[in-house]
């Protein structure tokens, strides 16, 4: 499915299976693969106004990273340690299964997720259209379903949602 995704895209979709993976969730769900998205930042879209650290602040990570900052362990710097290079979106697959093909699952070499079902729905519509799959697409993706929360989380941090649907807003679908 990866084959079809921008280098910027599929980085943005690694990095939030990477902190899925990281806050030991049991599958992907859009509200990371929002925080991926704005972490990565794979568009130039004005009105996409929200910082990741804004996103990260409304999303449940984990807490991993607080608790190891109280015995002195800076996670950001064990991960750049233990991690150099397997964040390369080419390390990394997207399949469906062939046998239950509602399943997709993120492969990579931390793990596999499976992607809960807003978060699959989101890369569903992502890839609608012919061509790539843009990081435009994908934000796309996550606010075409409002009770993914994605939404929800970006009203929250004071992004204007119309304006932002506007300007991210897909080009109609060529017919035959």
């Amino acid at each position: 499915m990866f084959a079809r995704f921008t280098e910027d895209a599929r980085r943005a979709v690694v990095k939030a299976g990477m902190l899925a993976l990281d806050a030991g969730r049991s599958a992907l769900d859009a509200d990371l693969m929002l925080l991926g998205v704005a972490e990565v930042r794979p568009f130039s879209l004005r009105s996409f106004t929200v910082s990741a650290a804004d996103v990260r602040a409304r999303v449940d990570v984990g807490d991993a990273r607080s608790l190891l900052a109280t015995l002195g362990i800076d996670l950001d710097a064990v991960h750049r340690r233990t991690r150099a290079g397997l964040d390369a979106p080419g390390l990394w697959a997207l399949r469906r299964s062939r046998v239950r093909p509602l399943r997709v699952t993120l492969y990579g070499p931390l793990g596999e997720i499976p992607l809960a079902m807003h978060a699959r729905k989101a890369i569903e519509v992502a890839m609608w259209r012919p061509g790539p799959v843009t990081g435009q697409c994908l934000l796309w993706g996550l606010l075409a379903d409002h009770t993914n929360g994605a939404a929800a989380i970006l009203r929250d941090a004071g992004v204007d949602l119309s304006a932002l649907v506007r300007e991210a807003r897909m080009p109609a679908r060529r017919t035959a």
